[in-house]
């Protein structure tokens, strides 16, 4: 069917016409006339089937012709990325390029301030078309910046993407400011059960567009390598090698790998750029720009840009690693063989994703060609597909731990000892022979009991406090008031204080001695060094030609005796 027999604006056929589009897709055919009989609508289809202009054009059609305020925003379409945000403003661009007063913009993250008064202004005066991410538009309808009591048209492109990226709550509250008179319509590449919920949820008896549903286009030639992980680079050169191809997107799963491809992309000296959550929205936008421009030959990008990215010349999609389920290997592959062209999809699989990629096969309906890797490779590993490696070891290990731990259990209750635990198997080792040599019978007596050792633990513990404090009063020579007395009747504490005076006194007379013992030694020492070369005063040589120390160093060094001494002269 061509487009000048459906029931749109002339201006929008105009802009058609200069946009060289003719004819139109199955899915434009089927929702194009609903949408402009104002039924709410359910459209699934595969990605690249021309989904964007099947909202967009009936819309931008009745908005031109009239009825709709002119300050209100009278369209809000959701995205889930800021990336088909601006493709989805891009072609709002080109198909209103003869509707002179029908008004857009875009609003999404990642902007500077700028950007953001911009956006406030435009919603503020009343823009025709809002095209926004869920969050930043709950931002502005926060703000007070935006007022949906009037819009008209509700779109939710990708909705299953934003579900995927926990966007549910937001759409429904954003959807509780809408009037109960706006037309939805929500498309979607899949139709899993959240999807019913959602369509139930806001949907008022709407129409099912349903073509091929997860379902890559047929022009697309898919084909894989068996390979191991380290053979993966040297398959990508040898792809490289074999023909001249400059339209090339390259899918992994994860932003480290991409960077990681990239990087060894660009020491085999191949014009890459990478597309994935750690760059901001500049340098996005800088990749975008210079990957459709031709300026980049191959992007590597994470699943970031595997859905509703329009660029009709890619020739090759690569999956270094297989997607992690069947609708994202759909929506990356969905990026070639665009505008009734072809294009190729080869996917590594590795031996941990054989598993994942025959349930794509099964759900394909078809097996994969499986091409043999090129000379110098090495050989390939087998195409064994009888079990899942990312589950079964992880499965296998919760098993082998319970069993191990019921086996654990049973062992400690026959044994009755901690097994996991030497340090309290040693504990109780050292606790279960302490309690038997107390209860060791001695003497042909019987076993004590744990009464009567704790009887004798508490007396001992007594005793002993008692000993030590009588042995504290001797030491500090205190002397009670009240002294008990000995079986002759004297006191003992009078008895030690007089051998302790008789000690003191022999001590003062034999220090005296040494006294006058050391004097007449210094004065000798005087006579016989008269006249002589002075030593220094810390070191005296000996007779036998040895140093000897001095006084105060004798001093310093045991000061408790100088001490002594100095009381007794």
């Amino acid at each position: 069917m061509k487009f000048e027999e459906l029931d749109l604006n002339n201006n929008i056929l105009d802009s058609l016409y200069d946009m060289n589009f003719d004819e139109c897709t199955p899915v434009q055919e089927n929702c194009i006339p609903e949408i402009l009989k104002g039924h709410d609508l359910m459209g699934v289809a595969q990605t690249g089937t021309g989904k964007t202009a099947a909202y967009l054009l009936p819309i931008l059609s009745m908005i031109d012709d009239g009825g709709y305020p002119k300050d209100a925003v009278n369209c809000v379409i959701m995205s889930p990325t800021r990336e088909l945000a601006q493709q989805i403003d891009q072609a709002m661009q080109g198909f209103s390029y003869y509707l002179d007063g029908v008004s857009s913009v875009a609003v999404y993250g990642g902007n500077d301030g700028n950007r953001y008064d911009q956006e406030m202004k435009s919603m503020r005066m009343g823009a025709d078309v809002i095209i926004a991410t869920p969050g930043r538009l709950i931002s502005h309808i926060s703000m007070g910046n935006i007022d949906l009591s009037r819009v008209s048209f509700f779109v939710l492109d990708e909705a299953d993407r934003m579900l995927d990226m926990g966007f549910s709550e937001d759409i429904m509250k954003i959807a509780s400011y809408l009037p109960k008179t706006c037309q939805t319509i929500m498309f979607s590449a899949t139709m899993p059960n959240d999807i019913e919920k959602l369509a139930q949820s806001l949907l008022k008896n709407p129409v099912e567009v349903k073509l091929a549903v997860s379902k890559p286009a047929e022009k697309i030639r898919q084909s894989a390598y068996v390979c191991y992980t380290t053979q993966k680079l040297e398959i990508i050169k040898d792809i490289f090698k074999s023909g001249n191809l400059q339209r090339v997107i390259i899918f992994s799963g994860s932003k480290q790998k991409v960077k990681q491809i990239n990087a060894a992309l660009t020491q085999l000296k191949i014009n890459s750029g990478e597309m994935h959550s750690d760059l901001d929205q500049t340098q996005r936008d800088d990749i975008m720009f210079r990957f459709k421009s031709g300026q980049i030959d191959v992007l590597v990008a994470t699943d970031i840009v595997a859905r509703g990215i329009d660029i009709d010349d890619i020739a090759m999609v690569i999956n270094y690693d297989v997607p992690r389920d069947t609708e994202d290997y759909v929506h990356r592959i969905g990026r070639t063989a665009r505008a009734d062209r072809d294009g190729a999809a080869i996917t590594l699989v590795n031996e941990e994703d054989m598993y994942a990629f025959r349930q794509i096969e099964k759900f394909l309906g078809k097996d994969i060609e499986k091409t043999p890797l090129p000379e110098g490779c090495g050989e390939a590993p087998e195409y064994n597909t009888s079990k899942n490696p990312r589950k079964t070891p992880a499965k296998d290990r919760r098993r082998q731990n319970r069993d191990e731990t019921a086996h654990k259990k049973a062992k400690q209750h026959a044994h009755g000892r901690d097994e996991a635990n030497p340090r309290n198997n040693r504990r109780n080792k050292d606790g279960e022979q302490n309690r038997q040599r107390n209860n060791k019978p001695q003497d042909g007596a019987q076993p004590q009991t744990d009464n009567q050792n704790n009887t004798e633990r508490q007396e001992n513990k007594r005793r002993d406090k008692d000993r030590r404090n009588r042995g504290r009063n001797n030491n500090t020579g205190e002397q009670s008031a009240r002294a008990p007395r000995n079986e002759q009747g004297t006191e003992p504490e009078q008895g030690n204080n007089r051998r302790n005076n008789n000690n003191r006194r022999r001590d003062n007379e034999g220090g005296e001695r040494r006294q006058d013992d050391n004097r007449n030694d210094k004065n000798r020492r005087k006579g016989e060094n008269k006249g002589k070369r002075p030593q220094r005063e810390d070191v005296v040589k000996t007779s036998a030609g040895e140093p000897k120390e001095s006084g105060l160093k004798s001093m310093i060094r045991k000061p408790l005796k100088w001490l002594k001494s100095l009381g007794k002269k």
